[in-house]
Formats: C-alpha cells, structure tokens, sequence
C-alpha cells in the first residue's frame, strides 16, 4: 500500500499515546504563536470527539516542513479532524488511531461511512487499518470508490487477509501503470484474487 499512510498507521499502533498537551507542544518553535494555538484548539475540539491528537499535530507538522502558510496549515487540521471524526463515528469509540487514520484516508477518498460502518460490524475485533488502507490507495490511483469499497469488503468475505489485501492493491497499481483503466483492472484482479480462481491477465490497456 501506500509506503506514507502505511508508515504513517504502523508509527500510530506502535506508539505509546501521549498527552495532547505533550502533541501540541512538538510544534513549539516550528509554527508561529497565533498557528499554534489555532492548531491547539482543533486538538482540543478533536479530542472531545474521541479524535487523537498525534495525527492532527503530525499534520501540522508536515504543513510546516513544507513552508504552508499558518491559515493553510490550521485548514489542513481542521479538515483533518473532520475526516477522523467520520471513521470514528462509523468505527466506533474502539478504533485505533492508526485505523482512524486509515479510516480518515478512505473517507476523504469517498468510501462511504457505511462501508466502515460494515467492515466494523463484519470484523469488530480484527485491526482495519489494511483494508481501509487499501481502499484509500486503489481510489488514489483512479479505482471508482465504490469498486474500490466492494473489492474489499468481497475478498475479505473470502478469507483474504492483510498481505494478500496488499498484493491485489499492487496487481491493480501495475495494471494502472500499464494503460489498463482504473475500474476493469480492479475487477479483473478480484476475479483473479478469489480463492478458486487461477487468472492473473492484466485488465486490458486502454487505446490511445
């Protein structure tokens, strides 16, 4: 998948929380004042709403690094604290933050809540950062993402599992990578990837 949001979600599950106090003041001398007290107060509004802080203020972070101006870099945030605050409304008061994450990523993408909502209420004691990961990155690269969605949801109703999740997302990314329509090289790879079936022929390239 993705390597940034793969890092990123692995960084989250590994972690140790710490306080948003302790988050905010990481952006101590890398934002002026007035940012980082705009940034401290999503934090806050965030976090009565069960969103970490550790992404929002890595966030921030990364709108710094690329020399965003403070109105830019506190509208990335807020933004941010809204797609984490729909996963979580539809994952649950018990998602992790690296699934937040994950869950924010497809969310912003367009997978539908209830696609969440689903996966929650299929696996609720199995992590989804993979699964929703992938959703994120197949409708990254053009995969509409509601086939993105479905792709998902078939396979892991098959048995698939995070490293097979893995490879389709990797068998589409090259068929993309080779001329074949975003959609049809997503559904040739999920015939291809049931249990059952044997086909690996790439979606057909699409014609200059």
């Amino acid at each position: 998948m993705n390597a940034r949001l793969l890092g990123v979600a692995l960084v989250l599950a590994a972690a140790r929380p710490a306080t948003a106090v302790a988050q905010v003041e990481r952006l101590a001398g890398r934002v002026d004042d007035a940012t980082r007290a705009a940034v401290a107060a999503v934090v806050d509004s965030a976090r009565e709403a069960g969103v970490p802080a550790e992404p929002l203020v890595n966030k921030a972070l990364e709108g710094a690094s690329k020399g965003a101006d403070g109105a830019r870099i506190v509208a990335a945030v807020h933004a941010l604290a809204g797609d984490l605050g729909r996963a979580r409304s539809a994952l649950g008061p018990g998602a992790s933050p690296a699934e937040l994450v994950a869950g924010g990523a497809a969310v912003r993408a367009g997978v539908r809540g209830a696609v969440l909502e689903e996966l929650r209420a299929r696996y609720p004691r199995e992590s989804l950062m993979v699964p929703l990961a992938v959703m994120a990155d197949l409708v990254a690269r053009g995969v509409p993402a509601d086939t993105a969605a479905r792709s998902v949801l078939v396979l892991m109703r098959e048995g698939v599992r995070d490293a097979e999740l893995v490879a389709f997302r990797q068998s589409v990314e090259r068929d993309i990578a080779l001329g074949a329509p975003a959609g049809g090289a997503a559904a040739v790879r999920l015939d291809g990837a049931l249990p059952g079936t044997t086909s690996t022929t790439p979606a057909a390239p699409r014609k200059p």
